[in-house]
C-alpha cells in the first residue's frame, strides 16, 4: 500500500513543482530540475532548460542516468532530441560519445552522417558499431537456427556421416532400444541429412527492399542487421535494396552491418515503384525468390503503378510480403489504402517486431501461409479492399 506521502511526492515529481514550493528530499530535487530542464520547456514556468551547451547537456544526461534504467534513459533522450532540438549537438564527439547508444541514435546518425565532421565520424562510428553488435548477439543465433531448419530440405538418410546425423530424431527412433543399467539408448538405426550442395537456380532468394524515408528509420536499422545476417546462412542468396526517390544496391556491402548502415541516406521522398521495377529486375527464379517489402506504403510517386506492377510480381510467382514496420512498436502509421489494394491481390500486409522477424522468414520460406503463423502470433494483417 502505498503512503500518503509517497503519493504526494510522486504527483509532484510528475507534474513539476518550483524549488521553494516543494518538500522533497534533495535527491527529488536534482531529479525534478532534470525533468524540468525537458519537460517544462517552452512552459511560463520554465526558468532553465538545457540550452545548447554540450557539457550542460552532458551533465543532464549523466543525472538522468542517475535516476532511471536504461529503456527510461533511450525514451527521455529521444524526447530531448525531439523537443529541444539537440541534435546539432551529437555532432560534437565529447557529447555523442555521453549517449546512451540505441536504434534511435543510430538512425539520427545516419540521417545526420552528411554533416558529421571528420573529427566526429570515427565517434559515431563506434556509437553505430556497439548497438549494431548488440543487435547482433540478440538476433542473430535466432535468425540462423530458424532460417537453417527452414532451408533443410535435403532427403534424410539411414547411413548419415557423424556431422550430419540428427540426434532428436535418432534418439527417437531408438526409444525402445533403452538400457536401464548403462542409462543410455543404443541407436540401431541412424537418422541424418544427405548432404549436396544446391547451385543457384536451387537457392531461395530472398530481397529486402527498404523505404528509407525518415519515417522508416528505425526499420532500416534492423532490416540492415537482418540482411546481414541472412547473407551469411548457407543455401539462400539475399540482397538489401533500399529506397527514397533513389535506389541504393547495398547487397555488395552486407558482411559488414557498420558498412551498410553508412550507406543508408535516410530522408528525402519515396518512390515505390521505381524500387519494385528494380527489384523486378533482380529475381532469377520468382517461385524460389521471397520479396519483402518494408514500407509504410506513402507512395510519392506513380500509386497507380505501384499497385500494377505489384501485381505483376506477385502474378510472376514471386512471394511477395509487405511489412509496414520492422519495430519494437509493431503498430505503424501507414497509408491504408495502398495497404488494402496491396493485401487485395492476395500478398500478407503487416507489421511485426524484429523478434518476430526471424520465424516468419522461416514461415515463408518453408511454404507455410502466413495468414495462419500471423494468428498464431496475434498479427493482425490488413484487409483488401
Amino acid at each position: 500500500m502505498i503512503s500518503q506521502k509517497e503519493r504526494w511526492r510522486r504527483w509532484q515529481l510528475a507534474l513539476g513543482v518550483d524549488d521553494e514550493q516543494n518538500e522533497l528530499s534533495d535527491r527529488d530535487r536534482r531529479l525534478n530540475t532534470a525533468l524540468s530542464a525537458l519537460y517544462d520547456s517552452g512552459t511560463e514556468k520554465r526558468r532553465g532548460g538545457l540550452g545548447a551547451s554540450a557539457p550542460r547537456v552532458a551533465k543532464w544526461l549523466g543525472d538522468i542516468r542517475e535516476f532511471f534504467p536504461t529503456p527510461v534513459v533511450q525514451i527521455v533522450q529521444k524526447d530531448a532530441f525531439e523537443r529541444l532540438n539537440l541534435k546539432a549537438l551529437m555532432l560534437e564527439p565529447e557529447f555523442l560519445s555521453t549517449l546512451e547508444a540505441d536504434v534511435h541514435l543510430v538512425a539520427d546518425l545516419i540521417a545526420l552522417r552528411a554533416a558529421i565532421p571528420g573529427k566526429t565520424l570515427e565517434t559515431a562510428r563506434q556509437v553505430v558499431r556497439k548497438v549494431a553488435d548488440d543487435l547482433l548477439r540478440r538476433l542473430e543465433h535466432n535468425t540462423r537456427e530458424t532460417l537453417r531448419g527452414a532451408l533443410n530440405r535435403s532427403q534424410r538418410t539411414r547411413r548419415p556421416r557423424h556431422a550430419d546425423i540428427d540426434w532428436p530424431r535418432t534418439i527417437r527412433a531408438n526409444l525402445r532400444h533403452y538400457q536401464p543399467q548403462h542409462r543410455t539408448v543404443v541407436p540401431e538405426t541412424l537418422v541424418g541429412h544427405t548432404r549436396h550442395a544446391k547451385t543457384r537456380a536451387q537457392l531461395d532468394h530472398v530481397i529486402l527492399c527498404v523505404d528509407q524515408s525518415g519515417s522508416m528509420a528505425t526499420s532500416v536499422v534492423y532490416s540492415s542487421i537482418f540482411a546481414a545476417v541472412m547473407a551469411s546462412i548457407p543455401g539462400l542468396s539475399t540482397k538489401l535494396i533500399c529506397f527514397d526517390t533513389s535506389i541504393v544496391d547495398l547487397t555488395d556491402q552486407l558482411a559488414d552491418p557498420v558498412e551498410v548502415l553508412f550507406g543508408v541516406q535516410l530522408g528525402g521522398g519515396t518512390d515505390i515503384n521505381s524500387a519494385l521495377a528494380y527489384c523486378e529486375k533482380q529475381v532469377e527464379n520468382p517461385t524460389k525468390t521471397h520479396l519483402v517489402l518494408i514500407t509504410d506504403l506513402y507512395e510519392g510517386g506513380d500509386a497507380k503503378s505501384m499497385l500494377a506492377r505489384a501485381a505483376a510480381i506477385k502474378q510472376s510467382g514471386v512471394n511477395l510480403i509487405v511489412l509496414l514496420a520492422l519495430s519494437e512498436s509493431g503498430h505503424p502509421a501507414y497509408e491504408a489504402k495502398h495497404a488494402e489494394g496491396i493485401a487485395s491481390l492476395g500478398c500478407p500486409v503487416f507489421a511485426c517486431t524484429p523478434d518476430q522477424f526471424p520465424s516468419m522468414m522461416g514461415s515463408a520460406l518453408t511454404g507455410k501461409d502466413l495468414r495462419t503463423w500471423a494468428a498464431e502470433e496475434d498479427i493482425a494483417l490488413i484487409r483488401g479492399s
